[in-house]
């Protein structure tokens, strides 16, 4: 048994399976430093060197065999954080050379594969909640700010779509989960990762506000307790179509 431990990036992770097949590890386990704990005192544990030349002839390979819509699925696997997902993705790459030229992820005979689909189906749903629940606030600079806490790390898979939608405005939006965000100000557009002693800036930003959003917030609330019918409340409904994860950040909720 082979231990091979990597960065836990996505570039680090498809270096490891370069490796597994360069140097043709037997029965190897992937895992990333920040997952690892010593279980098997016998086993020989290979630490992986990033390097780009190698993830990018996984990938390359990989876009040969299965196409690129569903090296995209693998991605959202990757981005899923699901405690399985290096062996979900090693196997898919193991099961795609097996059958070159087709898209083994459709296989859902095949568990890993089917387990991959689920996993996909989940980070989808959401990445389209996220499209449709983020709410902006406007700061005092004149950015526009928006705290999420999605289920799976999306913001890589959402910022093309806010990027595209906000394209003469300036905005942010910050992971309060795992401390990072993604912004642009029409000009620039990338991921940022606040110290910590800039983060609780983003956490609490009532005190930033711009005094049109906060007419704004209230005669929004006004509005949405005015036109609401309590005669014609369904909750359930309510809570299927939005969920109660979502409502701390929405403005009508406050």
């Amino acid at each position: 048994m082979t231990t091979v431990i990597y960065d836990g990036s996505f570039e680090g992770l498809m270096t490891a399976i370069f490796e597994v097949f360069e140097y043709k590890f037997l029965d190897a386990e992937i895992f990333s430093t920040e997952n690892y704990t010593v279980e098997n005192i016998f086993a020989t544990v290979h630490e992986v060197q990033t390097q780009s030349e190698k993830s990018e002839r996984v990938l390359k390979k990989l876009e040969d065999n299965i196409g690129k819509s569903a090296v995209s699925q693998l991605l959202m696997v990757y981005l899923s954080e699901d405690p399985q997902l290096e062996n979900l993705i090693f196997s898919a790459v193991k099961y795609s050379l097996s059958r070159p030229k087709q898209n083994v992820l459709n296989d859902f005979a095949n568990a890993n594969m089917m387990q991959i689909a689920k996993v996909c189906k989940s980070v989808g749903r959401e990445i389209h909640r996220m499209n449709a629940f983020v709410r902006f606030e406007k700061l005092q600079d004149d950015f526009y700010f928006a705290k999420v806490e999605p289920d799976f790390n999306v913001l890589p898979l959402i910022f093309k779509h806010f990027k595209a939608r906000y394209q003469d405005q300036k905005w942010m939006i910050f992971d309060l989960k795992r401390h990072y965000g993604i912004f642009s100000d029409t000009e620039n557009a990338d991921f940022f990762y606040p110290d910590e002693i800039n983060k609780s800036k983003f956490v609490n930003t009532q005190n930033l506000l711009h005094e049109e959003e906060l007419k704004y917030q209230k005669l929004w609330q006004r509005y949405f307790v005015k036109t609401n019918i309590p005669e014609r409340k369904n909750l359930k409904l309510h809570v299927q179509s939005l969920p109660k994860r979502y409502w701390k950040y929405l403005t009508e909720k406050y």
